[in-house]
C-alpha cells in the first residue's frame, strides 16, 4: 500500500511540474511580447509556433527530469540539494530546446522568451518543491506518511542515528527497534527503542513492513555485514550504510564517487574552487581598505612605539598557518627588544613587566594587531580564521588538545569565531579548538560577515589581553 501511495505521489508531482513547465513557457511568451521589460521592434509575432513546441518541451523536461532523479525519495536530503539538481535538469533541457529551434528555419524563436522561459522555471519550480516539501514535512509530524525503520547495530552509531532520528520528527521514519549480535541484548532498550532481535532474524523482523534498513555495524561486527547484505538485496527495501569509519571523522566530512567507488573524506577544508577565491577577493579589498583608512593611525602608533622605547617599530613573530606552513607574523612591538631572551617562549602576564610604556594599552585594545592587514594582503593571513599561533607553543598543544592541528585547515585570522565570544589570549585551549572548528565546519561568506561585524560591535578591547 505504501509503495502504490508513493509512486501515485510521484506521478501527481511529475504531472504538475509538467503544467507548471508549459505554464512557464506560454508566460515568458507574454512577458517578452506584451510586456514593457524590453521593447518590441519587430513585431509581435504569432502564439501558434510557440504552442507548437509545448509537445517538445514536455518531452524533453520530461526525460530530463526523469534522468536527473527527480522524484526519488527526499526525506533525509537537503532543499538545496534538490534546487541544484532542477537547476541542472532545467539548464541542460533548456540547452537542447535551443538546439532543436535552431533546425527550424521557417521561424525565428526569440531568444528572451527562452531565456525568461529559464529564469521562470528556476523561480516557479524552486518554490513549487518547497512548498511540496514543506507540506508533506507537516504531515509527518502529524503522524503520517511514516516509513518504518530497522537499525541493525546497537552500539554507538546505531544510537546515534536514533537520536537524530527522534530529533527529526519531519522525516517520517519511526523506528521500530535494532538487530544486535549479543543475545543477552535482545529485549533491552535504548531511549526507548527496543532490540527486538539478533543478525540471525533479519529475514523474519524485515517481513514485518521494514520500509528502510540502516546498517551501522561497529567494527567488531562487520564480518557480518556480507551475510547480512547478501541477504537484504534480495527484498525490496532501502538500504542505506553508515560505516564504522564514521566514528573517525573529524571536520567537514563528504563522500563522493571515484570511477564506482566511495571516497570519504574523513578531515578537509572548506576553502577551494569558487570558495577560495571569494574568500580570497573578501580578504584582499578588506585589508587594502583598512590600511588606507587606518594609515593616519598607524603612522601615529608608529611614532609612538619608537618615541616611548629603543628598538624597531615592528615585531616580526613566527607563527603557523595554513596546513601547518609558518611565517612571519607582523604586529607593532609592545614588549621590550630581546624580552624572551631569559624565559624563552612565553605567554604575556598581568603585569607584565616586559611591557613597554604603551605596551599594555596596545595590547589590551588590539592596535598591536593592525599591522597584520599586511599579513593578509600578501595572502599569509585572512581577515577572520583561527588565531595563529607560535610552533613552540603548538608542539605542546598538540600533545595536550586532541584534533589541535585541524585549527590548520583554514587560513589563520585576524580575527575568529573563539574571538568575538570572549576565548582569546590566556584562556581554556579546548573552548578555543571547540569554536574554531565549529568555524570551519560552518564556514560561508556570510559566516566571516557576522564575525566582522560582531568585532566591531564587541569593540577591539578584551581582560585576556595582556
Amino acid at each position: 500500500m505504501l509503495k502504490r501511495h508513493s509512486e501515485f505521489f510521484k506521478s501527481l508531482l511529475f504531472l504538475f511540474d509538467l503544467t507548471l513547465i508549459c505554464t512557464c513557457w506560454i508566460a515568458a511568451y507574454y512577458i517578452r511580447f506584451a510586456g514593457t521589460l524590453v521593447p518590441v521592434t519587430k513585431g509581435v509575432p504569432p502564439i501558434v509556433p510557440y504552442l507548437l513546441l509545448l509537445a517538445p518541451i514536455v518531452v524533453v523536461w520530461g526525460i530530463s527530469f526523469q534522468a536527473f532523479n527527480l522524484y526519488r525519495p527526499r526525506r533525509i536530503g537537503s532543499r538545496l540539494a534538490e534546487f541544484l539538481d532542477l537547476a541542472k535538469a532545467n539548464t541542460l533541457s533548456v540547452l537542447i530546446l535551443l538546439s532543436l529551434t535552431f533546425f527550424i528555419r521557417e521561424f525565428e524563436y526569440s531568444r528572451l522568451v527562452v531565456l525568461y522561459f529559464w529564469l521562470l522555471n528556476l523561480v516557479a519550480l524552486g518554490f513549487s518543491r518547497a512548498v511540496f516539501r514543506e507540506g508533506l514535512r507537516f504531515i509527518r509530524r502529524m503522524g503520517y506518511n511514516q516509513r518504518y525503520v530497522l537499525v541493525i547495530g546497537v552500539g554507538k552509531l546505531g544510537q546515534k542515528l536514533v537520536g537524530c532520528l527522534a530529533q527529526h520528527p519531519e522525516l517520517g521514519l519511526k523506528v521500530r527497534g535494532y538487530l544486535t549480535r549479543l543475545h543477552e541484548k535482545v529485549g533491552q532498550g535504548f531511549e526507548g527503542v527496543p532490540v527486538i532481535g539478533t543478525y540471525a532474524d533479519v529475514t523474519e523482523v524485515v517481513a514485518w513492513g521494514i520500509d528502510i534498513v540502516f546498517v551501522c555495524l561497529s567494527p567488531d561486527a562487520e564480518a557480518h555485514a556480507e551475510k547480512i547484505l547478501a541477504y537484504l538485496a534480495t527484498t525490496m527495501v532501502e538500504v542505506k550504510v553508515i560505516p564504522a569509519i564514521y566514528e573517525f571523522i573529524t571536520l567537514r566530512a563528504e563522500a563522493e564517487m571515484f570511477e564506482g567507488l566511495p571516497v570519504i573524506t574523513l578531515q578537509g577544508s572548506p576553502l577551494y574552487g569558487w570558495n577560495a577565491v571569494l574568500k580570497r577577493g573578501m580578504d584582499f579589498l578588506g585589508a587594502a581598505t583598512a590600511l588606507v583608512i587606518t594609515s593616519p593611525l598607524l603612522l601615529l602608533i608608529a611614532a609612538v612605539v619608537k618615541v616611548t622605547s629603543p628598538g624597531p617599530v615592528f615585531y616580526r613573530q613566527t607563527r603557523m598557518g595554513l596546513d601547518g606552513r609558518a611565517f612571519e607574523m607582523l604586529k607593532f612591538r609592545s614588549m621590550q627588544v630581546d624580552a624572551e631572551s631569559e624565559t624563552g617562549p612565553v605567554w604575556a602576564q598581568p603585569e607584565d613587566v616586559r611591557r613597554t610604556p604603551i605596551g599594555s594599552f596596545l595590547r589590551q585594545t588590539s592596535l598591536d594587531e593592525l599591522p597584520q592587514f599586511w599579513n593578509v594582503l600578501k595572502g599569509e593571513m585572512s581577515i577572520v580564521g583561527p588565531r595563529p599561533e607560535r610552533p613552540e607553543f603548538i608542539v605542546r598543544f598538540r600533545e595536550r588538545v586532541p584534533q589541535y592541528l585541524l585549527r590548520h585547515k583554514m587560513k589563520a585570522g585576524i580575527t575568529g569565531w573563539a574571538q568575538v565570544n570572549g576565548w582569546r589570549g590566556n584562556t581554556s585551549l579546548e573552548k578555543r579548538l571547540e569554536y574554531d572548528l565549529y568555524y570551519i565546519e560552518h564556514w560561508s561568506v556570510w559566516f566571516d560577515v557576522k564575525i566582522m561585524l560582531l568585532t566591531l560591535w564587541r569593540g577591539f578591547v578584551h581582560r585576556h589581553a595582556y
